[in-house]
């Protein structure tokens, strides 16, 4: 059986402004990981070449960090979590120091991959210590405060991969993680404190390699089909199947394995559930329009990358703004479940809106656009986690938490394979003979349509702008099903208290756990 969690005792007030800085700034060293690339991948592109596999750059981060984020949260449970967040810092600077010695587009996508393995590591166990330390009433103030690190990441990282594209040079953007990660391994040293017992666990490594195989075969098979090979090729046909055998196999081990990876009985939980499904849908909508938007401003708009960063600051004003307040409503309400309903219709209007986006389009629509999106966004990512680990009895908390960030970081890395495979295949249908022979879509930069002449730019604009029309709308689509499980959301008031457990089911085991001792449950937590 499990480690019994006793509630964590509240430190003192310099303590818990430590840890939470501590956290912050491990937050602050994954987003820029997922975000400070987006500004940079035209160049990034014009220089290494192979637009056809632009989005992997992308995808290498988020599907990696996604498939370790449960395993993390076991090895957080065996080892203590100060050491696991400190490999996890250590394998993130190893993957960015690697990726900035990148010589070609393969070599940049396997160091992407490592980083990403350090980077799963840093959002689900230092969401989980926040856990341990802050009551869930006052979680949704400290969660709305994470949202807002992660929205200034979303603005500092493409701003500042843009600042250094243009006057440095693309590695740097990399290299840049470097000092911000021996800063957060400093603040960690002195703000966590090691577990003094360590607990003997079980972990599910065939769950985790099931799960690992089952959707870096899915991810895969959307990535490729349509681009690279046919939708119904032998190749693509094969990692479906593939996909869906690991994944069918996962479930079956899942529901046997002493401490599965992901327990099933999770998904009884309503919170837990719908939160994880509109965090799926919503991180398919967040990476889509955050990879794809920069592209749409250098080369339809011709703006520098600095200024495609700073025009996206609407986008990530509007996302930092409503995390916060969302965070405050909850703290002061003890309420959550009206807010991912305003802020999926919000989403849903404002991917809409991007859908109608022209070469013509004043920049100020567009920052309204972007602000509606960001706005959407941003109290659905600090919802999610408080009401989810209020739910949830204590002793999965850090497992519940791991698996709604993984949903979160499914729906992403689906999301932007997804829709690149749409933006490829509706340029590569759109350019037709437009190009002049040899010109291809391998090296689509800005400088590259700049050198064309006037009337076949013009049309290559044109098919590019148009290209990115049924990305937006297919995202606008996935938001419109959020909204309406967000009205599927049970709402649980959040306890004001570390020691008093939420108002959540108890399973099965736990019931009979607290019989044989002749506690109450909540006891036996």
């Amino acid at each position: 059986m499990s480690e019994t969690v006793q509630p964590a005792q509240a430190p003192d007030n310099p303590s818990i402004a430590l840890i939470i800085g501590a956290v912050a700034v491990t937050l602050l060293l994954a987003s820029l990981g997922q975000t400070i690339v987006s500004t940079a991948l035209p160049s990034i592109v014009g220089q290494l070449g192979g637009l056809d596999h632009l989005t992997w750059v992308v995808i290498a981060y988020l599907l990696s960090s996604t498939v370790v984020a449960p395993i993390y949260g076991k090895l957080g449970d065996l080892f203590g979590r100060k050491i696991v967040l400190q490999a996890a810092i250590v394998i993130f600077l190893l993957g960015a120091l690697l990726s900035a010695m990148a010589t070609s587009m393969t070599f940049l996508i396997a160091a992407r991959a490592i980083q990403g393995l350090g980077g799963g590591g840093l959002m689900v166990v230092a969401m989980t210590v926040v856990a341990d330390i802050i009551p869930p009433r006052q979680r949704g103030k400290v969660q709305g405060l994470f949202g807002a690190v992660f929205g200034v990441a979303t603005v500092v990282g493409p701003l500042l991969g843009g600042f250094i594209v243009e006057h440095i040079s693309w590695q740097w953007i990399f290299l840049i993680n470097l000092p911000l990660g021996v800063l957060a391994l400093a603040i960690i040293a002195v703000a966590l404190k090691p577990r003094g017992i360590r607990v003997q666990h079980s972990i599910d490594y065939s769950g985790f390699v099931l799960l690992s195989g089952g959707l870096t075969a899915f991810v895969l098979a959307t990535s490729l089909g349509g681009n690279t090979f046919e939708w119904f090729s032998v190749q693509v046909m094969g990692l479906i199947v593939a996909a869906v055998a690991m994944l069918g196999a996962f479930i079956w081990v899942e529901s046997r394995a002493a401490e599965p990876v992901l327990p099933l009985n999770l998904f009884r939980n309503n919170t837990f559930a719908v939160t994880s499904a509109i965090g799926f849908l919503v991180g398919m909508a967040m990476f889509g329009s955050i990879t794809f938007l920069p592209m749409y401003l250098q080369l339809a708009k011709g703006v520098s990358p600095t200024d495609s960063a700073l025009q996206l600051l609407p986008m990530m004003v509007g996302l930092i703004g409503t995390s916060m307040v969302s965070g405050f409503i909850m703290t002061r309400t003890g309420r959550y479940k009206v807010l991912p309903q305003i802020a999926t219709f919000v989403l849903v209007g404002g991917l809409l809106l991007l859908a109608t986006m022209q070469l013509d389009t004043p920049s100020w629509q567009i920052a309204v656009y972007m602000f509606l999106v960001g706005a959407g966004i941003g109290p659905v990512n600090s919802v999610s986690i408080t009401a989810t680990q209020n739910a949830v009895a204590r002793e999965v908390v850090g497992t519940a938490t791991a698996g709604n960030t993984l949903f979160r970081q499914i729906g992403g890395s689906i999301g932007v394979s997804i829709f690149g495979a749409i933006f490829s295949s509706g340029l590569a249908a759109r350019l037709g003979d437009i190009m002049p022979e040899g010109g291809g879509t391998g090296s689509f930069s800005a400088q590259a349509v700049a050198s064309l002449p006037e009337p076949v730019r013009t049309m290559v604009l044109e098919a590019f702008a148009s290209a990115l029309h049924p990305v937006f709308y297919t995202a606008a689509g996935a938001a419109i099903v959020a909204f309406g499980l967000s009205f599927l959301l049970e709402e649980l008031t959040l306890a004001t208290s570390l020691r008093k457990e939420p108002e959540a089911e108890i399973n099965a085991e736990e019931a009979a756990t607290a019989a044989m001792v002749g506690a109450p449950a909540s006891v036996a937590r």
